[in-house]
């Protein structure tokens, strides 16, 4: 079955309409709806349903409901009712047909081809405007200077870093709070013997064990939103589109930033201690 939609749905029957319906006609043809055209008008697999393009029902047909689909998500148009249908080719041209247009039915708006081959489309698009002038050859995929969602990936990726900025110095400005905590303990374990390489191996170690369970529970906070935020605005907008996606590269990637970040704010914040004496570490 073409993949094709018929954006008006003017008079739909119920499933009652068939027992009516005359012997010598013929079956209605099958046709597959939207699952928001059939939740909205209560229509169901088996149902016979009337389309029409206008109000006044002109050229109107009956048709048979064969299946109910999910549309496939697009970004572009999450906010948009999906109040669709596909038919057969020749089903759709005896709805939409003109009469007072006798090359209506021998006449489309547009058509779209699959290459075998991608990188065969600048090629194509040249023969074929060559061949027919006046016809306008346009791939479907968005270029990627027009493409709106490269921008918006350019603003997550400043927003990112604005982000792991901040976070890393309100960082270092707590584990420098609480290296000053712990100056007597450092004072003392320098006053037993132990020297400034052991202490800042041991603050290295504690500061990559924080880092590491920091960013293994926000990997597991986002994975947690991810799920609450998926199902709160695909209800809002009744769409499968995946608005947040935690995938295994993003999450390695937060991990590999977080904990080098960790450990480098643990080590320069103990290091100021470190390289005092140890005299003025405890205090006199």
């Amino acid at each position: 079955m073409d993949k094709l939609s018929l954006a008006v749905l003017l008079a739909i029957s119920t499933g009652a309409a068939v027992g009516r319906a005359q012997a010598s006609e013929p079956p209605p043809a099958a046709i597959l709806v939207s699952r928001q055209l059939a939740d909205r008008a209560h229509v169901a697999v088996g149902d016979v349903v009337t389309l029409a393009v206008d109000a006044a029902g002109a050229s109107r047909r009956t048709f048979r409901v064969a299946g109910i689909y999910e549309p496939t998500p697009d970004p572009m148009r999450f906010t948009a009712e999906r109040l669709e249908a596909r038919m057969h080719l020749p089903d759709l041209i005896d709805v939409t047909v003109d009469p007072a247009d006798p090359a209506s039915s021998d006449s489309v708006d547009a058509v779209n081809i699959k290459l075998v081959n991608p990188a065969d489309a600048p090629r194509f698009a040249s023969d074929a405007s060559a061949r027919m002038p006046g016809l306008d050859v346009r791939s479907t995929s968005r270029p990627a200077e027009g493409d709106p969602f490269a921008a918006l990936d350019r603003f997550h990726l400043a927003i990112s870093l604005v982000t792991v900025a901040g976070s890393t110095a309100f960082l270092l400005a707590l584990m420098v709070i609480r290296a000053e905590e712990r100056r007597d303990t450092l004072g003392a374990m320098r006053l037993l013997g132990i020297s400034r390489r052991t202490l800042l191996a041991e603050v290295a170690v504690e500061g990559l064990l924080i880092a590491a369970a920091g960013a293994v529970f926000g990997t597991l906070l986002a994975l947690g939103a991810e799920g609450i935020v998926n199902r709160v605005f695909q209800a809002r907008y009744d769409t499968t589109l995946v608005f947040i996606r935690v995938t295994k590269s993003i999450a390695l990637r937060a991990i590999a930033i977080a904990v080098p970040l960790g450990v480098a704010a643990g080590i320069g914040a103990s290091w100021t201690l470190l390289r005092r004496d140890i005299l003025s570490l405890v205090g006199r």
